[in-house]
């Protein structure tokens, strides 16, 4: 019996003490896991019920054609495969809010799974573990869990690639590495942008199986066949992308206190290396097994070469693309290298009680943060307002879009506002009054558009309401400047950043 239970707190990996029961110690200890990995997942749906922001609007305005029309509408580089699951989705559960939202909780939850799968073939379960709590509580993660975008899907894909990898550790199997190169595709397929990981995933396969002569020619050339045939849809994407890439910049230049937050989780993460400075002033510096030269290869470099290459990106050209969900790419691999710090932490007392206070501190903020409870800034309010102030008398509306694209696009009218793609909102929180779009920047368009409309309605005498998003603000304040002449002016409010204006005729001069 001895033996035993000394065999079974080996393969758990519990620290044994005179005196105590190893194996109650660890399974109380497992318990506390799970339900701290419970409170990371349940952080996911605080602003589940939150209405929809643009970029959202996109998604569902680009699957409103139908199955046929969802290509046909391609004005961004989207992702065809997601946009089909999303319209497969809504046939099936519908388009209420959460609904939609629910469609990336799904995927999310399987790449959590897929990670931990990872994680525990490389560390002790306490530690894949710790990996997958760093993963479901990353912010990054937490906004991607509920957004009806596809990134939960390319975190999905992500992690899959990653699971494949390390499952060719000791598997020549030609499956497994067509699997590696069919899920490193999709990555791209999701998100574009995520070819940075690309670079990473290549340099962990070939320092793995260069060693291994045998088979690395066979997996190399299988993994290579699986990923071209499943790359060739996004080939088109990329050169579209390519081409027209000056008109997607909508961010500022990356701050580098940005990417450190992104790496340390907020800076959460730094507890886990203060436990490892800790352990190392005890008299048993390192855990029996440190990890392997190719663990901390993978770790490090599936964290560092996807978010380097995209700050890097970001500060030495105009296409900044250093944004929270393009950061996603790096979340998997700044988890497992946390996990790798954890793993140099010899006492499993010591990393449980580090991982508890990661959980508390990132919790606390998901639960009693107002911002967390808002996903985004969002058009429902401000247009409820509107289409309520305006509908008496139905006001036209002039609108300023909220897409960069816009501003290398001409403004529809009448019926095609409505398949244009300027005015995304509108597919999913409807207006019934006349509306007319302005591009979202205050540029020649805009002025000629704003001018004839503000001339047009003084002629009729016609009251109109105005609104913007904070980045059109500028145009609001030309149009109220453009009618003074003949309107008041009045602002009505400031709606989750959106502004709105009304716009009254001033009475007619009298005539002798």
């Amino acid at each position: 019996m001895i033996v035993l239970r000394d065999r079974l707190s080996e393969q758990l990996g519990v620290d044994r003490a005179p005196g105590k029961r190893a194996p109650e110690a660890d399974r109380a200890r497992y318990a506390a896991y799970v339900l701290a990995l419970i409170v990371c997942i349940s952080t996911w749906f605080v602003a589940i019920r939150a209405p929809l922001w643009l970029d959202e609007t996109v998604s569902f305005f680009l699957i409103r054609g139908g199955f046929a029309g969802i290509m046909s509408r391609q004005m961004w580089p989207d992702s065809p495969a997601y946009l089909y699951l999303l319209w497969l989705w809504t046939k099936v559960i519908g388009t209420a809010e959460i609904t939609l939202r629910i469609s990336s909780v799904l995927p999310m939850a399987g790449a959590a799974y897929l990670l931990y799968c990872s994680a525990r073939r490389l560390f002790e379960r306490d530690v894949a573990i710790i990996a997958t709590i760093i993963f479901c509580l990353h912010p990054i993660i937490v906004f991607a869990a509920i957004d009806v975008r596809p990134y939960a899907f390319a975190a999905l894909a992500i992690n899959a690639s990653i699971l494949a990898l390390v499952s060719l550790w000791h598997n020549d199997s030609t499956w497994v590495a067509a699997l590696f190169g069919l899920a490193a595709a999709c990555i791209v397929e999701f998100q574009l942008l995520f070819a940075v990981i690309l670079p990473a995933l290549l340099l962990c396969f070939l320092a793995l199986k260069t060693a291994k002569t045998k088979s690395f020619w066979t997996q190399l050339g299988v993994a290579s066949v699986a990923f071209a045939a499943a790359f060739l849809p996004a080939i088109h994407r990329l050169q579209t992308m390519y081409r027209t890439s000056s008109t997607h910049v909508f961010a500022t230049a990356p701050r580098l206190e940005q990417l450190c937050s992104t790496l340390t989780v907020r800076g959460s993460a730094l507890i886990l290396f203060i436990g490892f400075l800790i352990a190392t002033r005890t008299p048993r510096r390192y855990p029996e097994g440190r990890p392997e030269r190719w663990t901390i290869l993978l770790c490090i470099s599936l964290a560092l070469v996807p978010a380097l290459t995209l700050y890097g990106l970001s500060a030495a050209t105009p296409i900044h693309v250093f944004i929270p969900r393009y950061e996603l790419v790096a979340v998997p691999g700044i988890a497992l290298s946390w996990a790798l710090v954890a793993s140099l932490i010899a006492s499993r007392r010591l990393r449980f009680l580090c991982c508890l206070a990661i959980v508390i501190l990132m919790a606390s903020i998901s639960f009693t943060s107002a911002s967390a409870r808002s996903h985004q800034k969002s058009w429902k309010p401000a247009l409820a307002f509107v289409e309520k102030n305006a509908s008496a008398d139905n006001a036209p509306v002039l609108i300023c879009s909220g897409v960069s694209e816009s501003d290398y696009m001409v403004m529809p009218t009448g019926s095609a506002i409505e398949d244009s793609g300027v005015l995304v909102q509108l597919s999913y929180y409807k207006l019934t009054v006349p509306v007319v779009p302005l591009p979202l920047s205050l540029n020649e368009q805009a002025m000629q558009v704003g001018s004839r409309f503000v001339q047009q309605a003084g002629h009729r005498r016609e009251r109109f309401l105005a609104m913007a998003f904070e980045t059109s603000y500028k145009t609001l304040d030309w149009l109220a400047n453009n009618a003074v002449g003949t309107y008041y002016v009045h602002e009505l409010g400031v709606f989750d950043g959106v502004k709105v204006l009304e716009f009254v005729p001033r009475a007619a001069p009298e005539t002798r």
